[in-house]
């Protein structure tokens, strides 16, 4: 009895001391063109319009919700954007001290980190060649590249935004040709810093424009037999997996992951990723936010 009794006490020991364990949470989240740009706005076109403020408010909303220690986001404008949503992220309880933006060949949406923790070192890669002809010949919106020190060692962050399925190319429809240039691209720009994944700490993470099964995807994973790591399985709270909503064709589908390199999958709580479903997520973005929390001991 009293050995029963004391096995049911060291259970209930290790499961609270793994739920108190410290963990480092980090997210990523299209925030749907935070820039001045042409949209529709409670169903009149506006040319040359900024976000919405209840766009906005929703965008925090979700940040609130999470209240990640690393934020890697998407569809940025340009400095004072990034300044901007800093600071009114700080003033809903969210602060970000340090902030950094790659500012690639695209000239008007942008990749940013937001963080509480302080960055050890940024790499911002704008001119990531694909290795083909203009005009596809670098990675659109580059790759933002961040490493922060952790209690476990250091974590390298890779953003990244593919092109886009929106093209004038006739002949490279929904810009499938390109998006998997890109992921090549940034996969050899991984293996150049990395050449041994098991052996690295390293997230990649985005908005890669395809679905789980298209080339472009599987690029991220592997180059030949070398596996670069493991894209995270990610769910909501009912266990659906959409991540975007293509409002004009009325489509759900998953196109914002997170791969983590061998050594740092265990570092993973419960193996996967979480995709947010709560409070401002339809009116913030076409995009749910993606996160993930790492065991940080």
């Amino acid at each position: 009895m009293f050995s029963s009794i004391r096995l049911l006490f060291l259970v209930w020991f290790s499961l609270a001391a793994a739920s108190l364990a410290p963990a480092l949470i980090i997210a990523t989240y299209n925030v749907e063109n935070y820039l001045v740009t042409d949209r529709l706005v409670d169903g009149v076109y506006r040319e040359a319009y900024p976000k919405p403020e209840k766009e906005k408010a929703a965008l925090r909303q979700v940040i609130a919700g999470i209240a990640p220690d690393i934020l890697a986001v998407q569809e940025m404008g340009g400095p004072a954007y990034l300044a901007e949503f800093q600071a009114e992220l700080r003033q809903a309880g969210q602060n970000f001290p340090f902030v950094t933006l790659l500012e690639g060949p695209d000239p008007d949406r942008h990749v940013a980190v937001l963080s509480k923790v302080p960055f050890k070192q940024v790499k911002r890669h704008t001119q990531v060649g694909t290795g083909s002809g203009a005009p596809m010949n670098a990675v659109k919106r580059g790759v933002l590249e961040v490493v922060f020190t952790t209690k476990s060692g250091d974590i390298t962050l890779f953003i990244v935004h593919l092109k886009s399925r929106r093209t004038e190319r006739p002949d490279d429809p929904e810009s499938a040709v390109q998006r998997t240039q890109e992921a090549a691209a940034v996969r050899n720009l991984v293996l150049g810093r990395f050449p041994n994944p098991a052996t690295a700490r390293y997230v990649i993470c985005g908005d890669w424009n395809d679905t789980r099964n298209s080339r472009a995807i599987r690029m991220f994973s592997r180059r030949g037999a070398l596996s670069l790591g493991e894209i995270l399985p990610a769910f909501d709270s009912h266990g659906d997996s959409w991540t975007h909503f293509y409002r004009r064709e009325d489509i759900y589908s998953r196109i914002d992951y997170f791969l983590v390199s061998p050594r740092l999958k265990p570092a993973v709580i419960g193996s996967k990723a979480r995709i947010w479903d709560g409070p401002g997520t339809r009116e913030g973005s076409d995009h749910r936010a993606v996160y993930l929390q790492l065991s940080d001991e």
